[in-house]
């Protein structure tokens, strides 16, 4: 992708695709065998739909600068979760009052119709109206492809500070992984074993309702408030802060079992709300200190690989803590566990607008 095309391409060149995609997973559904070819067209959506993200990121911080990206990356978290809304609420909601009518199939045919539409249009949308970039890097030969894939890999961890980053972004994360994977066991786990006992559809509502709309609040709130401060020590602190102390409400509700649902709500709303503004931390954090460059887009896509790389590994551990401590202690192992969040934020070396500026005139030359 950095070697071929621009980015305005990719983008709706896979949304087209992917819209193509689900009208032929669509039709698949009347077929006997169409489990087998499901799963590859789904493999291929999935493909695309990562493409799609990545060029996406890319024109984002080619087309805006440091205040611009700060100011509207809360958006971007807006309709990331409106995105999710759409699908794991209206059709979710829109199959299961489809299915009563004319079967699983047929509803699950036109939910699939549905995306496809939705897909092609926004596809067609964003070839007329997204900005048109230039690649950054030309490649006539073969050799220049492994070249220049090589350069983007090796440029990567020979950026100034990279391991004190890689640092800071696996340690941001590493006790959100841990409280959001044992959150909804021990919301609806039972009040003999220290949970909460509430049902799914409960659950659903606190966290797709209060949940989103206070994630979608921290976010904006967030982006407006860095555009204004900018990414210093202060702000990177105060995101840090925000995106890890409200764990504390977990351990409150762990700790109380109440049935109060106003509370419980609050406390998802506080954490949520938390979640949202403090997030912002490590997204601007990526933009800023670990993509600029040459391979502007790679190295952001590299940077948010690594993020998940974190959140994955805080993940993994979270189950055999939660089992062998119960739910009281684990949300204060929680509290514990963001301490190196915060003493990775008070060290990593954070680089000005200038030296990204010479950073890439360096690499060009």
């Amino acid at each position: 992708m950095e070697l071929y095309k621009t980015k305005k391409f990719y983008i709706y060149g896979s949304q087209i695709l992917c819209g193509l995609l689900f009208a032929v997973a669509a039709g698949l559904l009347f077929l006997d065998n169409f489990f087998a070819a499901s799963v590859v067209i789904f493999l291929l959506i999935a493909f695309l739909g990562a493409t799609q993200d990545i060029a996406a990121d890319g024109l984002y911080l080619q087309s805006l600068n440091n205040k611009q990206q700060a100011q509207y990356v809360g958006w971007q978290g807006t309709f990331y979760n409106f995105a999710k809304l759409f699908s794991n609420g209206g059709m979710v909601f829109l199959v299961g009052m489809l299915i009563p009518l004319y079967g699983n199939t047929k509803a699950w045919a036109t939910v699939l119709v549905v995306y496809a539409a939705v897909m092609l249009l926004l596809g067609l949308y964003n070839k007329k109206f997204l900005p048109q970039t230039q690649t950054q890097v030309q490649v006539q030969t073969t050799a220049q492809v492994w070249q220049t894939l090589s350069d983007v890999i090796t440029s990567f961890f020979k950026k100034k500070h990279i391991w004190f980053g890689i640092l800071f972004i696996i340690l941001y994360r590493f006790a959100e992984g841990q409280a959001i994977k044992i959150m909804p066991l021990f919301f609806k786990a039972t009040r003999d074993v220290g949970g909460l006992g509430l049902s799914e559809a409960t659950l659903g509502m606190l966290t797709g309702i209060y949940g989103t709309v206070a994630f979608v609040l921290g976010s904006l709130t967030a982006g407006y408030f860095v555009s204004n401060k900018g990414l210093n020590r202060k702000t990177l602190l105060l995101l840090c802060a925000c995106f890890n102390l409200p764990f504390i409400t977990y351990a409150y509700l762990a700790f109380t079992q109440t049935s109060n649902l106003f509370i419980i709500g609050s406390a998802v709303a506080i954490e949520h709300f938390g979640y949202g503004f403090g997030f912002i931390g490590i997204i601007l954090f990526i933009m800023q200190q670990i993509a600029p460059g040459k391979y502007q887009m790679a190295h952001y896509a590299f940077g948010s690989a690594i993020t998940y790389f974190g959140y994955t590994l805080a993940s993994m551990i979270s189950g055999p803590i939660s089992d062998y401590l119960g739910y009281k202690d684990f949300f204060i192992w929680v509290l514990f566990a963001t301490i190196p969040a915060f003493i990775a934020t008070w060290i990593v070396p954070l680089k000005k607008v200038e030296d990204d500026i010479k950073e890439a005139e360096l690499i060009k030359e």
